[in-house]
């Protein structure tokens, strides 16, 4: 990241804030889920995977292993042709039923509404976690996956260069409160206007705000 970046102040923080919020009202979860189970089960198939490919195979996923206690039943095996399309299936279905299996042995058949017991399941790393957290217990929390890492450094909320720092950048520049629908925010945000490869700045609005969209302009 650049070295030179600008430490912005609290006030550009909220502008950034309101005008994420402005352009992206309908900001939410896109993984579709009904409990803190399916939750989490999705968020380990996501890996890798659109959340709508996700989409398209847990409801048989979920019909057949509805909670998990039933999932700690299964060999991974016999999940594996259900995910096949999400990629990484092998890891995938391993740690799905490896985590149930703790869940229905150390945690009363309940997913834990705690980060590290959370962190302690196969396949569960921090971000994971902290979707988990946020979406299905209501817990403050920042996920930073690939979109919120590259839009909240080119924008300048974070200037980081790995993925904790950001997380951390985060938190001290957004209000804890906006924690969770600031992940949203971020999320849309890269999928729709701030792309990879094409950066859509003329359709931003916060363009006059962003670190990277001004730096482009000074180097025309």
């Amino acid at each position: 990241m650049d070295t030179k970046a600008v430490k912005h102040d609290e006030e550009w923080c909220g502008a950034v804030l309101d005008g994420l919020a402005a352009q992206h009202p309908d900001a939410k979860p896109e993984l579709d889920f009904m409990d803190p189970y399916q939750l989490l089960i999705a968020t380990i198939l996501s890996a890798q995977c659109t959340d709508k490919q996700v989409n398209r195979v847990t409801p048989k996923l979920f019909a057949d292993y509805p909670d998990p206690v039933a999932m700690s039943k299964a060999e991974p095996e016999d999940i594996e042709s259900y995910i096949r399309s999400c990629g990484f299936y092998h890891n995938k279905a391993k740690n799905i039923v490896l985590a149930c299996r703790d869940i229905a042995e150390k945690f009363e058949g309940r997913v834990p509404s705690e980060r590290e017991s959370l962190q302690s399941l196969a396949g569960v790393g921090r971000k994971t976690a902290s979707v988990v957290l946020s979406n299905a217990f209501g817990v403050d929390a920042i996920a930073v996956d690939t979109h919120v890492f590259r839009v909240s450094n080119r924008i300048g909320l974070a200037h980081a260069d790995n993925v904790e720092q950001t997380e951390r950048d985060l938190m001290a520049n957004i209000p804890q409160d906006k924690w969770s629908i600031a992940h949203h925010w971020l999320i849309f945000h890269g999928r729709r206007v701030c792309k990879a490869q094409k950066p859509n700045c003329a359709g931003c609005g916060i363009a006059e705000l962003c670190d990277f969209n001004n730096r482009k302009g000074q180097t025309k």
